[in-house]
C-alpha cells in the first residue's frame, strides 16, 4: 500500500463504488491469486492517486451466521484473501456503512475491522460501538489532511448502538443527524469527504431526498460527497458524485442500465474544493474488472454526459478519460 503522506497543496483521491467480494468473487479468491481479479491497468490508474477509497459491500470473515431476516435475499461474506486484493489495489480506506456489512452478524463485522486494520487499511462507517462507527478516518499528512465520514440510510437493523457493533445509520431524508453535521463542522482537516450509501438500487438518477441530503452535506462543510448504492453511476455537479456505480462483483447485469459498465473516479482536491475530476471507464466481467473497450467506452461516455447534463455539468473526453473541470 502507498504511503499516505501528502505535502502538495492538492491531493488526488481515487474513488470506486460498490465492491462485493463474496459469493462468486469469494470462490474466485479461493481458487486463484487475488491479483488476477482486477486488471493491472486499473491498478496503475488507482496508483496515480495519493489515496484510494471504496465501498466494501461485504464482510471479510470465516465466522458468523447469516443475519436472521427471512426477507433478505443476499448475504455477502468474503474470505481472508480479500484483504490481499485490497492491499494489492492500494486501497487506503473503505467504508463499511452499507446493507451488507453485518450479513453474517456482528462477529463477522468485528473480524472485518480487525483484518483491515491489521493490513493498514482504514475503515469508516462501522465500528465496535456507535462512537467508533460515526467517527471519521483522518488520512494523509504534511500540509494536507483528508477526513472521511461513512454513513448509510439502510439497513436500520444494522445500526451500531452505544455498546453494540454495527454501522453508522441515518435516514438521510434531506436533513442530517446532529452527530454527522457536528462531526463535519468540527473535524480538524483540510478537506472533508462524506461517502453515503443512500437511495434505492438500480435507479438511473439520484432521487429527490438524496439530492436534498447532498445539499445539506455541502452546507455543513463537506468538501466533496461521493455516494453509492444504485449499482450504476450517476451524474455529478462538481462537488457531489451522486453514485460511483459498481467496481467488482458477480451481479446479474441489467440490459438497460448496464451495471457491468462503470467508472473509476480520480478527484483532485485543492484548498477550496475539487479542482478537477477524471472518470476512467471500466467493464465488469463476472468476478473480474478491466478497462472498457472502445465500444464500451462510447456507451459509458454517452450515458455519463447525459447524466451530468442534468446538473449543468459539461464532460470532455481526453485520451479515453472523461474530464470535468471544476475550477
Amino acid at each position: 500500500m502507498r504511503a499516505t503522506a501528502v505535502t502538495r497543496s492538492e491531493v488526488k483521491i481515487a474513488l470506486a463504488g460498490d465492491t462485493m467480494l463474496g459469493r462468486g468473487v469469494a470462490e474466485a479468491l479461493d481458487s486463484s491469486p487475488p491479483q488476477g481479479l482486477v486488471a493491472d491497468e486499473i491498478v496503475a490508474v488507482a496508483r496515480e492517486a495519493d489515496l484510494f477509497l471504496l465501498n466494501l459491500e461485504c464482510c471479510i470473515s470465516d465466522r458468523g451466521e447469516a443475519w436472521p431476516d427471512p426477507a433478505k435475499p443476499f448475504f455477502f461474506r468474503a474470505p481472508p484473501a480479500a484483504v490481499e486484493l485490497l492491499s494489492h489495489l492500494g486501497v487506503d480506506c473503505v467504508t463499511l456503512a452499507n446493507n451488507h456489512a453485518l450479513d453474517f452478524g456482528r462477529e463477522a463485522l468485528l473480524d472485518t475491522l480487525d483484518r483491515l486494520r491489521a493490513a493498514g487499511i482504514a475503515t469508516v462507517g462501522a465500528g465496535r460501538a456507535e462512537g467508533e462507527a460515526r467517527a471519521p478516518a483522518l488520512l494523509g499528512g504534511g500540509s494536507r489532511r483528508l477526513a472521511v465520514f461513512g454513513v448509510a440510510d439502510h439497513a436500520r437493523e444494522y445500526a451500531a448502538g452505544p455498546d453494540l457493533p454495527g454501522i453508522a445509520y441515518a435516514p438521510l431524508d434531506g436533513a442530517l443527524p446532529q452527530w454527522l453535521e457536528t462531526g463535519i463542522r468540527a473535524v480538524d482537516a483540510d478537506a472533508v469527504l462524506v461517502t453515503p450509501h443512500w437511495g434505492p438500487n438500480m435507479t438511473p438518477a439520484p432521487i429527490r431526498r438524496v439530492r436534498k441530503t447532498a445539499a445539506a452535506l455541502l452546507d455543513a462543510g463537506a468538501t466533496v460527497v461521493a455516494g453509492h448504492s444504485a449499482h450504476v453511476f450517476h451524474g455529478t455537479d462538481g462537488r457531489v458524485l451522486y453514485d460511483l456505480g459498481d467496481f467488482l462483483d458477480d451481479y446479474r447485469v441489467d440490459p438497460v442500465l448496464r451495471n457491468d459498465l462503470g467508472l473509476l473516479f480520480l478527484v483532485t482536491l485543492g484548498q477550496s474544493g475539487p479542482t478537477g475530476i477524471e472518470a476512467v471507464p471500466l467493464a465488469l466481467d463476472y468476478c473480474h474488472t478491466r478497462l472498457a473497450t472502445s465500444a464500451e467506452r462510447d456507451w459509458i461516455g454517452d450515458r455519463f454526459r447525459e447524466a451530468c447534463a442534468a446538473f449543468g455539468t459539461e464532460v470532455a473526453t481526453v485520451d479515453g478519460r472523461f474530464i470535468i473541470e471544476t475550477r
